[in-house]
């Protein structure tokens, strides 16, 4: 793999700090297994409780159990969840989300303004002793509030980088008008981020199209559009675990995304499934495994250990 291009926008005294923090959140693989913890605020109770979604899901501790033998998966949550439950969690790395809203009351909000500085994130990483990687930010792009979010999140990427944490976007164009799910629009984001300053990008896919490879192949114009900025795709809703993978492994070897967001279609399931479906992944995300490998994997009775402190490679 070819070497890290730093962002001038980190300082020369906190590239090591940076290339750390890189390296751990990806797993040493340059890619990005992002585990969306941060649902727990978007969308309330509504995917951790009911028909469909396993009784271990209703514990927000859950999303833990699951990262801590994800085998380098991310756990990108609120500061709050964090506080309470990183001390049994000391291994992981951790997205902080700086910004949020709930699905009540009026579609459109003010979800701009960051909940916790900066600052305050670094204070905190250095009195909990956990590895907090990088922070986290939702923009949307189309509605009346996006030039203040597009301001914000351009600061928060700039003090990031000056702390030696990496930034992660979640780029949604959003409105009446928007398709959401064009791989045109997506790509606008995409470029968005990029001029930003985003070391990921998380952002929309197009599952309801049913031929994968061919899909892929036009989701390349996002990821070009992304330059150096890398793009991850959501995980979007509970489906089988054979479709999910095949999209996986399209969109990484076709259209040459850098990994997945996966929230309600993995913590939703049991630990025991869960991570059976985090081996798989993680073997297509971090070890180039086909979507017939990593099935295979999945169907397997082999035991998954837990969370190895050891990176898979180094670029």
């Amino acid at each position: 793999m070819k070497s890290l291009r730093i962002p001038l926008s980190v300082p020369a005294a906190k590239k090591d700090e940076y290339l750390k923090n890189y390296r751990y959140l990806t797993n040493g693989s340059g890619r990005l297994l992002l585990i969306a913890g941060d649902q727990k605020v978007e969308h309330l109770n509504d995917d951790f409780y009911g028909s469909g979604v396993a009784p271990d899901d209703k514990n927000p501790e859950h999303l833990f159990k699951i990262a801590a033998v994800s085998q380098g998966g991310a756990l990108a949550t609120h500061l709050g969840l964090i506080s309470r439950y990183g001390r049994d969690y000391p291994s992981l790395p951790y997205i902080v989300k700086i910004n949020g809203k709930t699905n009540l009351g009026a579609a459109e909000k003010d979800s701009g303004k960051i909940w916790w500085k900066i600052e305050d994130i670094v204070k905190f990483k250095k009195q909990s002793g956990l590895n907090i990687v990088a922070i986290g930010y939702t923009l949307y792009l189309g509605g009346v509030y996006e030039a203040k979010m597009l301001a914000q999140a351009a600061k928060a990427i700039f003090a990031a980088h000056q702390a030696g944490l990496l930034a992660i976007l979640w780029v949604y164009p959003r409105g009446p008008k928007i398709k959401e799910e064009d791989i045109h629009v997506i790509a606008g984001g995409a470029g968005v981020a990029a001029s930003l300053d985003a070391d990921f990008a998380k952002v929309k896919y197009p599952y309801s199209l049913k031929d994968k490879k061919n899909t892929a192949a036009k989701f390349q114009e996002a990821v070009e559009a992304a330059g150096r900025t890398k793009i991850i795709c959501v995980g979007g809703a509970k489906r089988p675990v054979k479709e999910s993978l095949e999209h996986l492994a399209a969109q990484i070897k076709i259209a040459g995304t850098a990994g997945l967001a996966i929230g309600r279609n993995l913590h939703q399931r049991p630990l025991e499934e869960a991570t059976k479906l985090n081996a798989a992944l993680g073997a297509i995300i971090f070890q180039n495994k086909s979507a017939k490998e990593a099935l295979a994997l999945y169907n397997s009775k082999v035991k998954i250990s837990p969370r190895s402190s050891k990176f898979l490679g180094l670029f």
